[in-house]
């Protein structure tokens, strides 16, 4: 995969993972109410759960591409204008109430287990990696390409999830993401936008 291709794969990801929703709340949660291992632990179950999504997203597009590859184009297509679609939905979200939650007293156990089950548990992210990893996804990669865009999905997502647990364990970055929240909206919103363009025109 060319560097600026993984780039702009690394972008999506992290505008994804950085998009105020209810992984995001999830580890919120946890952290407020459980300190900084229980949204540690969190973060990186949810991970976990993302890795598997991209993992089955790869795996079900290469073998598309190799039995019909003219399906698999017009999944290229709808993939490109439901992210278009997800663009201006983040670009009109609402300000007021993307970043509101409660603290959740829990172990470790119950904070692994909803990291998970809030990743497993959204169809709207295997949609959200069919749509994106067509724009990736190519009939000649190989193995270690594929495993690079699943990792890359996985330590993004992590990556974040794990930064804001720590950062909101002992600072007042709650505050400051919910200022922030409509430009990091507006933000997912371009990206997803100008990665939807980018195949439309070819």
């Amino acid at each position: 995969m060319p560097f600026t291709l993984w780039l702009s794969l690394a972008a999506v990801c992290a505008m994804g993972a950085m998009s105020p929703g209810p992984s995001l709340a999830m580890v919120l949660r946890h952290t407020l109410g459980g300190g900084r291992l229980s949204g540690v632990i969190t973060a990186l179950t949810h991970a976990l759960g993302v890795g598997f999504y991209a993992l089955l997203t790869v795996w079900g597009l290469g073998t598309l591409i190799a039995r019909h590859p003219l399906l698999f184009e017009a999944i290229t297509w709808l993939g490109a204008l439901y992210l278009a679609w997800l663009g201006v939905k983040a670009l009109r979200a609402a300000r007021a109430g993307t970043l509101q939650a409660q603290g959740v007293a829990a172990t470790p156990i119950q904070a692994a287990r909803d990291g998970m089950l809030v990743a497993l548990g959204n169809p709207k992210l295997i949609l959200f990696f069919i749509a994106l990893l067509s724009q990736f996804v190519s009939p000649g990669m190989n193995l270690v390409a594929k495993a690079l865009i699943v990792a890359t999905a996985m330590l993004i997502d992590g990556g974040w999830y794990v930064l804001v647990a720590m950062a909101l364990s002992h600072s007042r970055v709650l505050p400051w993401l919910q200022r922030r929240a409509h430009w990091i909206n507006r933000a997912t919103g371009v990206i997803l936008l100008a990665l939807a363009l980018r195949v439309l025109l070819g």
